[in-house]
């Protein structure tokens, strides 16, 4: 599985962790009122950054979606699901919960 390319900077991880508000809106300045608009926040802090970088140079992949592709259309009103994520559903991987998180354990 290769993950969407990340518009954050090694510079910025600690940030990242420690207030990602604050780093996410420095790269989409408009995300909180799109949020807000939903009810939504986010998260405290984003402890993982998946980088890429091999499949594009190696594979030469380019991602046609991304967090940006993903806030336009909330703005825009409408889904941020694909056809194909629509099509296939969700899958339910875990039966139970952990400190309010889906528990990897069975």
């Amino acid at each position: 599985m290769i993950s969407a390319t990340t518009p954050f900077t090694r510079d910025e991880l600690m940030a990242l962790r420690a207030d990602a508000s604050a780093v996410v809106a420095g790269h989409f300045p408009a995300y909180a009122a799109i949020y807000a608009a939903r009810g939504w926040r986010m998260f405290p802090g984003i402890e993982r950054v998946y980088v890429n970088a091999k499949a594009r140079d190696e594979l030469g992949w380019r991602p046609r979606h991304d967090f940006g592709t993903a806030l336009a259309r909330l703005a825009a009103g409408e889904e941020t699901v694909s056809p194909l994520a629509r099509r296939i559903g969700t899958k339910g991987y875990h039966d139970g919960e952990v400190a309010e998180r889906p528990s990897p354990l069975r």
